[in-house]
């Protein structure tokens, strides 16, 4: 016959905030009072709840009680447990709940493995696999692949010699919808590294309404599931990135705008940072990690508008009388206007000349044309009208576009002027009647559509099975 009893030793001994299926080994103990890890603070002392308290604040509370014992001798004690101590008294912790997963820090029993120069794809292997999913944008595709390839090369050899090889931070000038996102995105899928995505918008100087500037490190590190050493290999992108250009004539302080440049520049070239676990900002209930960026890739991207103008002003400087004089409106239709960017334009914008020099890699992206839209509907593996077509798929209804269909869609696309971004709605709407049609009837075997249909001029064509 089997004993059910229980244990009583397991269950005095089991923590209060822990689940039958935690481990209680896969996170570092924070403490309570100055929210350090105890990668920092070292041997925790564990007071009722489970709740911990590192030797150099407990010894700040004893001091100031003027009740001071020797805090080694504490140690001694059965456990750690502080189950009682003559005429200290502490407050119900289990008033304050427990502390989620995503504040907690994810303790490593093993160092990461270095990175091994072999398993670094070469630059041309980075831009044939993000071929496979962007279209066109060569030049960015090879000046990023050469980028991450020399940053990698840097993280696996920088403590191996003498030479110490800089940070390839990169800032992509682009319009909106040509494919900046996408491209970090495939990249970071590709290398198999955590990603975070911010917004420079959201970021004010510290003590302001708004995100801190340690919130981007912060996303990443909750990217890596609150791995240090795994948030240390990874990627920043921080999008908008012209909303922080300085702005001119302000009486006001800036507090969203060179204040943020100065803020980023020691995280842009590697410093190691406290940043809040599973918040935007500090406050006194967060843990607090540090980061070392010297390894973190940043990447910043942003449409910079009217950047073309003062682009144009530059060039027309060189304006003159005579036979060689160039003509006032020679820039005005010329498509390649933002290649001709340098960083005397971006300190114009308003970009601070140190938070530039932090960037040292500087590309552009061009403005999608018709045949590129045309491209992007239909030969990237995840492209949407695939995705369509494998949803229509699962009804055993075949789905077709006409040639002309493809035309009329990247028309539309051009007239919205948001990009690659618009094509998603402009399909969703000729599609919502079809794909809610179509389970109706089980004699529907294809759909083709058609320029008409996209146009509001007529439907598509209809195929019976058999």
């Amino acid at each position: 016959m089997e004993d059910n009893t229980t244990n009583n030793d397991e269950l005095v001994n089991k923590p209060d905030n822990l689940d039958n299926n935690d481990d209680p080994n896969e996170y570092e103990d924070v403490c309570f009072l100055c929210h350090r890890p105890e990668s920092q603070t070292g041997k925790m002392l564990t007071i009722p709840q489970n709740t911990k308290i590192c030797l150099d604040c407990m010894q700040k509370t004893l001091d100031s009680m003027n009740n001071a014992s020797n805090i080694e001798d504490m140690l001694k004690m059965s456990d750690l447990n502080f189950n009682g101590m003559p005429g200290i008294h502490f407050m119900n912790m289990s008033d304050l709940g427990q502390v989620p997963d995503k504040q907690k820090i994810k303790k490593r029993k093993e160092p990461l493995p270095k990175i091994n120069l072999k398993d670094i794809p070469v630059p041309h292997i980075i831009k044939a696999r993000l071929d496979e999913y962007v279209i066109g944008q060569d030049y960015a595709k090879k000046v990023m692949s050469v980028a991450v390839y020399n940053h990698y090369k840097r993280v696996a050899t920088s403590t191996q010699d003498s030479i110490e090889i800089q940070k390839s931070n990169m800032l992509m000038i682009g319009p909106t919808g040509s494919g900046k996102t996408y491209l970090v995105q495939t990249l970071a899928k590709l290398l198999d590294v955590p990603l975070a995505i911010t917004d420079a918008t959201s970021l004010t100087e510290a003590g302001y309404i708004g995100d801190d500037i340690e919130s981007v490190v912060s996303k990443l590190l909750a990217a890596a599931d609150n791995d240090v050493e795994k948030a240390e290999r990874g990627i920043i992108f921080i999008d908008e990135i012209d909303k922080i250009a300085k702005k001119k004539e302000v009486r006001s302080r800036d507090v969203s705008g060179e204040s943020v440049q100065q803020g980023l520049l020691k995280i842009l070239e590697g410093s190691k940072v406290e940043v809040p676990v599973g918040a935007g900002s500090k406050n006194a209930m967060v843990p607090l990690a540090t980061v070392d960026t010297k390894n973190i890739l940043f990447i910043c991207g942003g449409a910079f508008p009217d950047l073309e103008d003062i682009i144009k002003a530059r060039l027309n400087k060189r304006s003159s009388l005579g036979f060689e004089a160039d003509l006032k409106d020679k820039y005005d239709k010329d498509p390649k206007l933002l290649s001709k960017v340098n960083l005397e334009d971006l300190r114009e914008y308003g970009m601070i000349p140190e938070f530039l020099g932090r960037l040292p890699v500087v590309f552009t992206l061009e403005a999608l044309t018709k045949e590129m839209l045309i491209k992007i509907l239909k030969e990237p593996k995840n492209a949407i009208l695939k995705q369509y077509q494998k949803l229509l798929e699962l009804d055993e209804v075949k789905l077709d576009f006409a040639d002309d269909a493809y035309e009329a869609i990247a028309e539309r696309a051009l007239e919205k002027e948001t990009g690659a971004r618009g094509l998603r709605s402009i399909i969703e709407e000729f599609m919502l009647d079809i794909m809610y049609e179509i389970p109706r009837d089980n004699n529907i075997g294809s759909v083709t559509v058609t320029r008409a249909l996209i146009e509001n001029t007529g439907g598509p064509v209809i195929g019976l099975r058999g």
